[in-house]
């Protein structure tokens, strides 16, 4: 997510934090820079001219000129517009009033509506909501299907009708959530291939009939302006409360999420960023911007921490490490809850300065099996002692796990320096302990 942007404002901002002295001239090159740096990643152009335009009044000021440390003045003045850029804070669903709230999801067809809807009602039990899923897709090919199987696999209610009238399947939504002591509805409705005017229609009635909370533009975060076009014509339409960006884990070059704030004038309220049902993120824009300049965003990893990690195995493996008595077992439970919070290149990219790092090191999460089903073919005693492996014991487990033994040489060789680097840690002496080649996978 945004590594180009990031890559290329990095380096601009690092040129112009070793300038010794800040005069207009430099500032312009930097700005230009910038501006290329926006606009190949498919950033709205007017939203790029605009953002310059605001940066460059701010930094050639004279409180800017004069500051001891005027590289880092322009690097505050770009975050600070960055974070206006894209919405100046997080922006909450509004889900009060009489129960059930609706809320209800738009959008062209294949910009992950369905998939979302099932993310958003995971998210939502998890702050304590009862949600109901609702098929009101009546036209796509199996979406009532799949949006049942992920509803089964989140234990969460999934509502449908066998009429062809969306109408009158989100009317009876209404209904029986108040039945079955639901909270929140979360209607998954038609999109199309691109606008047209019976879909708008259906829409805009189903809107009538139901009078959403919220109503949220889904849009697809890999298609760049096309999905800031889609928006606009849709907000003229429905007139949506605001904006859920997906698939932010791939190939995305950003454009859409620095343009759409600013283009259609409603907040990004989410980012769906991997294929899992709990990978969705509330958006805020000041984590964003600190993403994007390289900064990393330290305060969402502790939330995702908090959300998977068990405090008392924490304290014990706390205890453990003081002890400097961390075993194979001890890593295998580690393991298990980094899986939790999601894939490792997005965790590690959370820590400051680490998009450089990893750069050109590859994070296959497949790994993770390899390494569980090598610790699976140990002993208790094996995975508690891990000096006893001599070389038939490594033979047996590389048998038993279907690998090599080479891998298993290197499994144990790198938890050894997964331990230096555990030291590393409890003395404080962490600088250069995320080199490449550190961790086990």
């Amino acid at each position: 997510m945004f590594d180009d942007l990031t890559a290329r404002l990095e380096s601009t901002l690092k040129k112009i934090r070793g300038q010794g002295k800040i005069t207009e001239s430099n500032i312009a090159e930097s700005l230009k820079e910038i501006r290329r740096s926006l606009l190949e990643a498919d950033v709205n152009y007017r939203v790029v001219k605009d953002f310059i335009d605001k940066v460059q009044r701010q930094a050639v000021g004279e409180e800017v000129l004069r500051s001891v440390t005027p590289g880092q003045q322009i690097v505050k003045i770009v975050y600070d517009e960055l974070v206006q850029l894209m919405g100046k804070a997080q922006s909450d669903l509004k889900l009060a009033g009489i129960p059930p709230a609706v809320i209800m999801l738009c959008g062209l067809q294949g910009s992950g509506k369905t998939t979302f809807a099932a993310k958003l009602a995971a998210y939502l039990r998890k702050k304590g909501r009862h949600p109901m899923l609702v098929a009101a897709d009546i036209y796509r090919p199996a979406a009532v299907d799949q949006l049942r199987i992920l509803g089964q696999n989140l234990n969460i209610p999934v509502y449908g009708e066998t009429t062809t009238d969306a109408v009158k399947i989100a009317q009876g939504s209404i209904g029986a959530a108040r039945q079955q002591g639901c909270d929140v509805v979360i209607l998954d409705t038609a999109g199309r291939l691109h606008i047209d005017e019976e879909m708008m229609q259906e829409l805009e009635k189903i809107k009538k009939e139901v009078k959403p909370s919220e109503i949220l533009f889904v849009a697809d975060g890999m298609t760049g302006q096309d999905a800031v076009n889609a928006a606009k014509q849709f907000l003229d339409r429905l007139d949506f409360h605001g904006i859920v960006l997906t698939k932010m884990d791939g190939d995305s070059r950003g454009g859409a999420a620095l343009s759409m704030r600013q283009v259609t004038g409603r907040p990004i309220k989410f980012m769906s960023v991997g294929e899992k049902l709990n990978a969705i993120e509330a958006f805020h824009p000041e984590r964003m911007a600190s993403r994007i300049l390289g900064m990393g965003d330290v305060v969402s990893l502790v939330e995702k921490a908090q959300e998977s990690v068990d405090v008392e195995a924490a304290q014990k493996l706390e205890e453990k490490l003081r002890r400097e008595q961390f075993n194979l077992e001890d890593f295998y439970h580690q393991l298990q809850q980094i899986k939790k919070m999601g894939p490792l290149d997005q965790i590690l990219g959370m820590l400051p300065g680490m998009n450089k790092q990893l750069k050109n090191v590859s994070l296959d999460d497949k790994a993770f099996v390899r390494v569980e089903a090598i610790i699976n073919s140990m002993t208790p005693e094996e995975r508690q002692k891990p000096q006893i492996l001599n070389g038939s014991r490594r033979r047996r487990i590389a048998l038993g796990s279907g690998t090599r033994v080479q891998e298993v040489n290197q499994l144990l060789n790198q938890f050894e320096e997964m331990k230096k680097l555990m030291k590393k840690f409890k003395g404080g002496k962490f600088r250069g302990a995320f080199r490449p080649g550190a961790l086990p996978f």
